[in-house]
């Protein structure tokens, strides 16, 4: 038996500069690197895993999953990170879209996945329970926390985009706060997961465009990334 971990963090605490200010994790957003290189050690301190303890990801909003079993990496051309090996963090980083974090401490299995619109109505979530099924997790007995993002009340799309996506997505349909579509991703993945048998469902309840502590590419584009970290630690 394991007892899972599970971070998020914020814009602050950081040294990068404006308008990626301060703690920004996202290396592909145009920081300079050492900035990041900086937060991202600053991370790893705070967190407790060593730098090369956290794995991270080249996200492309695709439906790709990955097996992975060390830290100091990030896996190329991939949404979506399983593993079985503790104290191994797995790092999701985001500006609006989901970060979903799955853990099965029963078996010591988790997983960390980027649910953009694209990768969410593709099916990126439940391929990530997939994989965590194929290495030993059964899905009644994973735990799930769908992170910070933007709210249905904030993510206005065209209506053909919102009946595509809660076609393939049910639940993810909604109406903003301007009265015009929208999708809430959160609701769809949720609905999703209880019909992959995933019942222990957390959903942090902010909006990354409302919540100025938090990055917001459709708020402040360019801007910064989030970071949302999993790990297993051995229960005591």
């Amino acid at each position: 038996m394991f007892r899972v971990r599970r971070v998020t963090t914020t814009r602050a605490g950081g040294v990068s500069r404006p308008p990626f200010a301060t703690f920004n994790l996202g290396d592909h957003v145009g920081d300079d690197p050492a900035a990041v290189a900086a937060n991202r050690r600053r991370l790893a301190t705070a967190t407790g895993l060593d730098v090369d303890g956290i794995v991270w990801m080249n996200q492309t909003h695709s439906t790709r999953v990955e097996l992975v079993d060390h830290g100091g990496q990030t896996v190329d051309a991939t949404d979506g990170v399983v593993t079985t090996t503790p104290s191994l963090g797995l790092a999701v980083v985001t500006a609006d879209c989901v970060p979903v974090l799955l853990a099965d401490v029963r078996h010591g299995v988790i997983a960390a996945v980027h649910a953009g619109r694209v990768g969410a109505a593709g099916g990126i979530v439940a391929r990530a329970v997939q994989v965590m099924v194929d290495v030993g997790a059964r899905a009644e007995d994973i735990s799930a926390l769908l992170g910070p993002a933007v709210s249905g009340r904030n993510y206005e799309v065209p209506a053909e985009m919102a009946d595509e996506v809660e076609r393939a997505l049910p639940g993810s349909r909604t109406t903003t706060g301007r009265g015009t579509p929208g999708l809430d991703l959160r609701a769809g993945i949720a609905a999703q997961l209880r019909t992959l048998g995933i019942t222990a469902i957390d959903v942090d309840p902010r909006c990354t465009v409302e919540d100025a502590t938090l990055f917001s590419h459709r708020r402040d584009a360019p801007t910064g990334r989030l970071a949302s970290v999993i790990w297993l630690e051995p229960a005591q």
